[in-house]
């Protein structure tokens, strides 16, 4: 579990306190009482905490109030960009080349973050980056995902290079 919360991923504590409820459910089933041991690194975060109380409601509206705060879904859309290839400089090329495109054109009602190194920067052959793009209006995060592609199209940046994942699950 202490790994999990480590992740640069905004739902990691929410697939914690998942896992840590749903294998604490499991301990004491029929007759036997259980008990349940965790070691973490991490025993004051909330979601350990909440977890251990079994307070799925206290879990939620902390939740809730922190992807409020941040700006993460439910309350904006959020779409992350992902370049890769298998030539480390191409990568470092792409994703300097949107990066500029983003710096320079003017997205309103869209905050982009990056080019950062993707958390998994080489995954089989391909070195990645990513941009993060959160937005409260999915039209607004659309038009600027649509007006990227397009410019990484005019720069030669092949498509399949380019990968967009809207209401991504995954940040990794």
């Amino acid at each position: 579990m202490h790994i999990a919360l480590g992740l640069p991923d905004f739902r990691a504590a929410e697939r914690t306190f998942q896992l840590l409820t749903q294998v604490a459910g499991r301990a004491g089933r029929g007759n036997s009482p259980g008990t349940v041991v965790l070691q973490t690194y991490f025993p004051d975060h909330y979601a350990v905490q909440y977890a251990k109380n079994h307070d799925f409601l206290g879990f939620s509206e902390k939740e809730l109030r922190f992807r409020n705060w941040m700006h993460y879904p439910p309350y904006a859309s959020l779409a992350n960009v992902l370049i890769r290839s298998d030539q480390l400089d191409e990568a470092l090329r792409w994703s300097g080349t949107l990066g500029r495109w983003f710096g320079q054109t003017r997205h309103e009602g869209v905050r982009v973050l990056g080019p950062a190194a993707a958390p998994i920067l080489r995954l089989k052959r391909d070195y990645r980056y990513h941009f993060v793009l959160k937005s409260p209006s999915r039209e607004k995060l659309n038009a600027v995902l649509r007006a990227m592609l397009a410019h990484a199209s005019a720069q030669k940046i092949p498509r399949t290079q380019v990968i967009v994942d809207v209401d991504a699950l995954w940040l990794m």
